[in-house]
């Protein structure tokens, strides 16, 4: 493969977009200077591909990276399916007729003219790079080498690296693009791009290195998901494909002879409608008799169009391989049928679905809503990932009560593995006098023989044996001293256990003290922020809190990212750029979904329209008190709460909800709480009776994050400990932290089931996890 070139191509952006776009298929292109213009195609200017001798060369550059991009698929750099192909012609054109157009139009109108021009168009590129880190898709595309060369002509053109500074999504997006190895191996200059334009800071993916592509070598699914199949149908049109999944409804038709079958695989809401023939469906008999409703198949035949008006497509199956009946035709399982199955086609309640959570999997309600939690679980690693976090696993298992409230679940081995067992007792810890009772020496029996002297001590002088023992006594009293200093001074490497006479005795214990289920794993992840930076762990947690509540759960999952050398500012802009790109993630990439839930009677009518008002504007940003000021106003105007509101209450779901979906109509972030209501961790404000916390508040839920500044110094973490009731013994460790190089930090703390709620639209937290925990309840 060659590239024909005019002297004064050599090294233009127009050149460079081919090199690299070449570069990233490994194909191997060689450089041609050519003397005669007319030996290039009209449509060249001055450069031209000539993918063989045999070929008419390609004369402009969209055509020729687009022709490599199909020669290699596998790339992806003409983007996944025929959306995103299209995607990426549309923003080829437009880089061309809003951009390049410009650009070369400086020796016309002037270079500052041009410069603006460009700049007024890369507006609009800034804001379409806000949640996304590419121009298409989840990877690099023809659309962002084509406007990153052009870029790096712009810079040249305008004698500065400075002209993108504004452009805050812009400039990481270019960063990141000018890192890829690709540019390099093109020939670009790649390191005096980087000097020309400063780095900007919370960039992540770019600097760790790009991904690998996931292209599957051995692995073969051995069948269409229907997903892809009702996607992208015009492709598999009059082909052969194999599908499997399970039956929502089977119906007979034409008095027995065609069987429609709906069949289902979890990868989409919608189904694929199969229709069986007696006369040509090998295993039509089998079909037959499956059970109906939740029986599974794999199914082999040709896709069609399919005549009715409820779907494009339809398989007209050849092979049918009935792979699991359903056996609910007697109350013991013995029988074939449908009439005991407990997720039959009718419709039914959450709480049914609930009581059946082992198999409520195959409704489209919770079906949908576990999409919708792989999507944000996905989100939710790429937006940390590509904003430069390390992920941090942190224990389950832990001494510590990171909120001090108490409500955690006890982990112990003294019961013992046989819960039949009718005689455990368990250790109590007992006074000193008790046990130095017990540690007296039972005494001889009436009439046993008083024990003689030792051997050695019978050939000593009655002087010598004096001496001998009163140094023995000497040296134990000695001992016994240095004991008791040591046990009065514990260690700072090892936790002091608390002893109360009557308390169950710990010692013996798996872990030798108290063990808990954690509540969070913030106090753990801080330790690592404060030597790797920013970190974030996301993870279960536990509480048992006697609460049965919508909104609560005993188990749940907790994000919570941690950010050095920061303040509240920054976490709070962090906590809405996060959820922001998880709403942004949401509505491009679970849009059927959500759909399904906008109609669904379990759903939210406008649902879409709440999320992307998420988008549209900033959060708006108050204090506690400013909060409570506008909450006794409304008490004034008529406005009845449960809970009157004043200054120092911890503002219940109803005053949350009132300020975010009555007053300001969109998500809300509160700061600066009375100290006397947040955890011993957070950062004392000067005026020493409030502190550095922050929720933010989102219409439907009330809080959905929780966050603060955290106290990094020393002192003062101290006092608030003792102000809190807490030991400083206890978190020994953490007060470490300040000890030795203390750093301002801040992070925060959103509960994952809430976020699914607040996306779904669904009301009960229950419904949104896959097997929910709630006092009484601990089945599957």
């Amino acid at each position: 493969m060659k590239l024909l070139l005019t002297s004064s191509e050599q090294d233009s952006y127009q050149t460079q977009k081919v090199l690299t776009t070449a570069s990233y298929c490994s194909i191997e292109i060689s450089k041609e200077i050519v003397t005669d213009v007319h030996a290039l195609p009209t449509t060249a200017k001055g450069i031209a591909l000539e993918l063989s001798e045999d070929t008419t060369p390609i004369g402009q550059t969209n055509a020729m990276i687009r022709a490599l991009a199909n020669m290699t698929p596998s790339s992806k750099l003409y983007g996944k399916g025929a959306i995103e192909e299209s995607t990426v012609d549309a923003w080829l054109g437009w880089i061309f007729c809003n951009v390049e157009t410009a650009l070369n139009g400086a020796s016309l109108v002037g270079t500052d003219v041009a410069i603006a021009d460009v700049l007024a168009a890369l507006d609009k590129v800034d804001a379409q790079l806000a949640y996304r880190t590419y121009l298409v898709g989840e990877g690099v595309t023809l659309a962002d080498i084509s406007l990153t060369c052009v870029l790096k002509e712009v810079e040249k053109v305008a004698g500065s690296g400075s002209i993108f500074s504004g452009m805050d999504n812009l400039s990481r997006w270019y960063q990141t693009m000018l890192h890829q190895p690709a540019f390099a191996s093109a020939g670009t200059n790649t390191a005096a791009a980087i000097v020309s334009t400063p780095l900007q800071s919370g960039g992540g993916l770019s600097y760790n290195g790009v991904p690998p592509s996931v292209v599957p070598k051995l692995y073969n699914r051995g069948r269409i998901r229907i997903k892809e199949l009702l996607k992208r149908w015009g492709g598999f049109l009059n082909q052969q494909v194999t599908v499997g999944g399970w039956a929502r409804t089977l119906r007979n038709a034409n008095k027995g002879k065609l069987i429609f079958l709906e069949l289902n695989d979890g990868s989409t809401g919608d189904s694929l409608q199969c229709v069986l023939d007696v006369d040509s469906t090998d295993g039509f008999g089998d079909a037959k008799n499956s059970g109906g409703s939740g029986s599974s198949y794999l199914i082999s035949g040709e896709v069609v169009e399919s005549p009715g008006a409820e779907q494009a497509i339809e398989l007209k199956v050849e092979k049918v391989e009935f792979v699991g009946p359903v056996y609910g035709g007697d109350p013991e399982g013995n029988t074939i049928g449908g009439m005991l199955y407990p997720m039959s086609k009718k419709s039914h309640t959450l709480e049914h679905l609930r009581e059946h959570a082992h198999l409520r999997a195959r409704s489209k309600v919770h079906a949908a809503a576990m999409r919708i939690r792989n999507a944000m679980a996905f989100a939710t690693h790429k937006f940390f990932n590509d904003n430069g976090f390390l992920y941090i696993h942190t224990p389950i298992v832990t001494c510590a009560d990171c909120e001090g409230a108490g409500e955690q679940f006890g982990i112990t081995t003294l019961l013992g593995t046989d819960h039949h067992r009718t005689d455990i007792k368990l250790p109590y810890i007992q006074a000193e006098e008790k046990k130095e009772e017990a540690a007296k020496p039972v005494p001889e029996a009436a009439g046993a023989p008083a024990p003689g002297p030792a051997e050695g001590e019978q050939k000593m002088s009655k002087q010598a044996l004096k001496r001998l023992k009163k140094q023995q006594e000497k040296e134990a009293k000695k001992k016994a001293q240095e004991a008791a200093t040591k046990a009065s001074q514990p260690s700072p490497e090892k936790h002091e256990e608390t002893r109360v006479v009557g308390a169950v005795d710990y010692a013996n214990d798996f872990f030798g003290r108290r063990a808990n289920l954690t509540v969070s794993g913030q106090l753990n992840v801080e330790t690592h922020c404060c030597a790797l930076s920013d970190v974030y762990t996301f993870g279960p947690t536990f509480r048992a809190e006697n609460s049965h509540t919508t909104r609560h759960l005993c188990e749940f999952w907790m994000i919570e990212p941690e950010i050095a050398f920061a303040d509240l500012a920054r976490d709070i802009d962090l906590a809405e750029d996060y959820l922001k790109y998880c709403v942004q993630y949401a509505l491009e990439v679970c849009a059927d979904d959500l759909e399904f839930f906008e109609t669904h009677d379990a759903g939210e009518k406008g649902l879409r329209d709440r999320l992307r008002n998420v988008l549209d504007s900033p959060f708006v940003r108050l204090t506690y008190t400013e909060a409570i000021d506008i909450l006794k106003k409304a008490v004034e105007d008529g406005v009845q709460f449960e809970v009157k509101p004043e200054w120092g209450i911890d503002l219940p779901s109803e005053h949350e909800r009132y300020i975010c979906e009555k007053v300001y109509k969109q998500p809300v972030v509160l700061t600066d709480y009375p100290k006397g209501i947040k955890a011993f961790y957070m950062k004392l404000n000067d005026d020493g009776k409030t502190v550095a916390a922050a929720d933010v508040l989102v219409p439907k839920i009330g809080e959905i994050i929780g966050g603060s500044q955290r106290e990094h110094r020393k002192d003062v973490l101290v006092q608030r400990c003792l102000e809190s009731g807490l030991e400083t013994k206890h978190v020994w460790w953490y007060l470490d932290l300040r000890k030795y190089g203390t750093i301002p930090h801040a992070g925060f703390g959103l509960g994952f089931e809430r976020l699914i709620l607040f996306i779904t639209g669904l009301d009960n937290i229950r419904d949104v996890i896959p097997f929910p925990r709630w006092p009484g309840n601990a089945e599957f």
